[in-house]
């Protein structure tokens, strides 16, 4: 199982970088961002940072969307980073939640989506794509790769993913739902003639060490409420008891309120306070390390390839450093 950081770009971007190179010497193998222009630095202004002061990470963020930039813009960032510095980037994208909303626009639909991560993905690699009718090519690309990775909860983002995508991102660590959704992503792409294998899955979620159960939930409750916004769109589009998403993801939204997105991502959101301890014990790993080794090995079981651990609490180093001594020897690089 690899791991991954993730980190919003919070100024000054200088400790984001330096955050990336702590969790490359304990052994986390991919850093990752936000990517919302308006409430936090340009994350890849600070991608070329963290690049330049690592050796092996390879970055990225989580997620982009399709329409902040125009899908050639995207294609020719990655693209000039892996110049620089040799194929190190992964693209994150979904249909973009904090990023479109808090400017006043609404997420992409799931078709807009599965048409970038195509263009994207054959811009960055030096191949012509159509771009909103015109062909476009990027002729200065040479041996450019760019893995695309989407996520997804709803059923048409799942399937898109199973047809398209190199990776799927799965933005909680339930184990129940992470079976449910990784099987439908692998019938999609058994569907559409791919080897399911070759698309890797990434479970991303707060990670937070300790015996202090109390205190892990406060700083990780915002975590259901960032989800809670894509299941709320899930629930006004199917239901809560529809069966068409499992219940035990949509039922805890029947509380939610108003959403604030200033505060979006941090500990103590006060628009998180609808979410239950329960959904923080399902969503996210918490308390000592023997429970996070316990639960990791319960997904490696399952497929899951990557462990992606957002890093927004009061203990960010601490976490870095319990991973990179006690969870990262142990399950890395099996």
């Amino acid at each position: 199982m690899d791991f991954g950081i993730v980190l919003q770009t919070d100024p000054p971007g200088a400790g984001v970088v330096g955050l990336m190179r702590r969790a490359e010497r304990a052994g986390f193998r991919h850093g990752w961002t936000f990517d919302s222009a308006v409430l936090w630095q340009e994350p890849f202004v600070i991608h070329s940072r963290i690049l330049d002061h690592t050796d092996r990470l390879v970055v990225g963020p989580m997620v982009t969307n399709p329409a902040t930039r125009t899908l050639e813009v995207t294609a020719s960032t990655f693209a000039t980073l892996n110049e620089m510095y040799g194929n190190r980037t992964v693209c994150g994208i979904g249909r973009g939640d904090s990023a479109m909303r808090v400017a006043g626009r609404a997420p992409v639909t799931v078709t807009r989506l599965g048409e970038a991560v195509g263009i994207i993905r054959d811009l960055a690699e030096g191949r012509e794509a159509l771009v909103d009718g015109r062909p476009l090519r990027l002729p200065w690309v040479r041996d450019s790769r760019l893995p695309v990775w989407v996520a997804a909860y709803g059923p048409k983002s799942l399937a898109m993913a199973g047809r398209l995508a190199d990776g799927f991102i799965l933005q909680l660590a339930d184990p129940f739902l992470t079976r449910w959704m990784v099987q439908a992503v692998r019938t999609a792409a058994v569907e559409a003639g791919r080897d399911p294998s070759e698309i890797t899955v990434c479970v991303a979620a707060p990670a937070y060490v300790g015996d202090d159960l109390g205190h892990a939930r406060d700083q990780c409750r915002w975590f259901g409420g960032m989800v809670g916004n894509h299941v709320a769109d899930l629930v006004r589009r199917y239901g809560v008891s529809s069966g068409v998403v499992p219940e035990s993801l949509t039922a805890y939204v029947a509380e939610r309120g108003d959403y604030d997105y200033a505060h979006h991502g941090r500990a103590g959101n006060p628009d998180a306070a609808f979410v239950p301890d329960e959904i923080i014990d399902r969503f996210c790993l918490l308390g000592p390390v023997a429970h996070h080794l316990e639960r990791l090995q319960e997904l490696r079981d399952l497929g899951v390839d990557q462990f992606a651990l957002y890093a927004m609490h009061d203990a960010k180093e601490a976490v870095i450093d319990a991973y990179g001594e006690h969870v990262v020897p142990v399950l890395g690089g099996t």
